[in-house]
């Protein structure tokens, strides 16, 4: 599956009112493996830049007044986007910004271009309810190092979502580079080379009882943060009565 992780930058808060995007930052993850297949851009908003927001992305007019406008980068966004699931933090505002930008140059909704989007705030509400589940929070909840967020950075909020997605849907501790070898940018899809292991004695090595209680503490962790939606709970052999 072909996952990207969006972010934008703004004027301000409002399409509405006439803020634009600034900056939108993305990153490619191909079977739960980043890439490298980035995407950054700058954007001239064809406005001035309020100072509340300079503050906080840290982007100002003189900086932005010779980037492309959002007209002359609209193509490359959507072909880089099409077909992916993209994963924003608090889609509604990005979705919303995006979709106001794409009305301006008479084109569709952003949904109209990928396949799913996925908004990972909500995934933590639901599975921190109670807690503070900005960016920052969940960094600072999943051990995820954000050190260098000086200021609200499109490129680096992605990246930083990325591993913050990979950590709440457990599927991995950390976020790899994928290695292996590709043709014209794309991904080897290869069959795997087979090993036959019927001349090996391998040993079978049995989990200690450390081991099994350490394991258990994981599992019980995972059912606790899902409400008791994992599987493996319901799949358990029911002991025979005695």
């Amino acid at each position: 599956m072909r996952q990207v992780f969006l972010d934008t930058e703004t004027t301000g808060l409002d399409p509405r009112t006439g803020d634009r995007i600034v900056e939108i930052g993305c990153v490619e993850l191909v079977k739960r493996k980043l890439t490298g297949n980035n995407l950054h851009l700058y954007l001239n908003p064809e406005r001035d830049m309020p100072e509340e927001a300079q503050r906080i992305h840290g982007l100002s007019s003189e900086f932005l007044s010779d980037k492309p406008k959002f007209a002359e980068i609209v193509d490359q966004l959507l072909d880089y986007v099409e077909g992916a699931e993209i994963i924003i933090h608090n889609a509604d505002f990005d979705v919303g910004f995006l979709n106001a930008e794409l009305k301006r140059v008479g084109r569709q909704p952003f949904t109209a271009y990928v396949s799913a989007i996925v908004d990972s705030l909500a995934m933590a509400k639901e599975m921190f309810p109670g807690k503070r589940n900005s960016l920052d929070a969940l960094c600072s909840r999943l051990e995820v190092d954000n050190s260098g967020r000086e200021f609200h950075g499109a490129l680096l909020d992605a990246e930083l979502l990325a591993d913050v997605y990979v950590n709440m849907t457990r599927g991995q501790d950390a976020l790899l580079m994928d290695a292996s070898p590709a043709t014209n940018g794309s991904t080897s899809t290869g069959p795997a080379e087979q090993i036959d292991l019927s001349g090996f004695d391998l040993p079978v090595l049995q989990a200690n009882a450390q081991e099994l209680s350490a394991h258990e503490d994981v599992l019980a962790q995972m059912d606790k943060d899902t409400k008791g939606k994992t599987l493996w709970r319901k799949l358990e052999p029911v002991a025979n009565p005695a």
